[in-house]
C-alpha cells in the first residue's frame, strides 16, 4: 500500500513543494510545527531511514542539506533544527525545522493551521532565497 508521501510524488494529492530532483522531493509539512517546517523525502517508497542504500542515503542528506540551507537564507535568525521520527508515515523524511528554541521543534506542541495564502507565501520566500 503506497503511502500519504509515495501520492503526493504521484502527483495524486498536492503539497508545497520546496525542492526536487530525480530522486528526492522536499515539500511543506501539511501540519508544520513552525512556519517553514519542510520534510524531505526519497521518491522511492522505503519505510526506514536507515535502509536506504549508503550511496542513496548519502544523496538524501546532500539534498536535504541544499533545503536546509535554503531556509536557513530564508529565516536567519533561526536554527535549522533536524529530526528523523519516522512514525507518523511509513515513508523515510527528515523533518526541517526554523527553530528559536529546543521547544520550538516538540512534536507535542498544538500545530499550526495556516492557509492557502500563507503556505504560498512560506513556500515562494523559501523557494526564492
Amino acid at each position: 500500500m503506497s503511502s500519504i508521501f509515495t501520492k503526493i510524488v504521484r502527483g495524486e494529492i498536492p503539497c508545497y513543494k520546496i525542492a526536487e530532483d530525480e530522486k528526492h522531493l522536499a515539500f511543506l509539512d501539511a501540519m508544520p510545527l513552525v512556519k517553514g517546517h519542510t520534510l524531505v523525502i526519497p521518491k522511492q517508497e522505503t519505510d526506514l531511514i536507515f535502509d536506504i542504500e549508503n550511496e542513496d542515503y548519502k544523496n538524501l542528506w546532500s539534498f536535504a542539506q541544499d533545503v536546509a540551507k535554503k531556509l536557513g537564507k530564508t529565516y536567519p535568525d533561526q536554527r535549522i533544527a533536524v529530526a528523523v521520527v519516522g512514525l507518523e508515515v511509513p515513508h523515510a523524511h527528515i523533518h526541517l525545522i526554523p527553530i528559536n528554541k529546543m521547544e520550538d521543534m516538540n512534536f507535542k506542541n498544538v500545530r499550526l493551521k495556516l492557509s492557502d495564502e500563507e503556505y504560498r507565501e512560506v513556500q515562494n520566500n523559501i523557494k526564492n532565497s
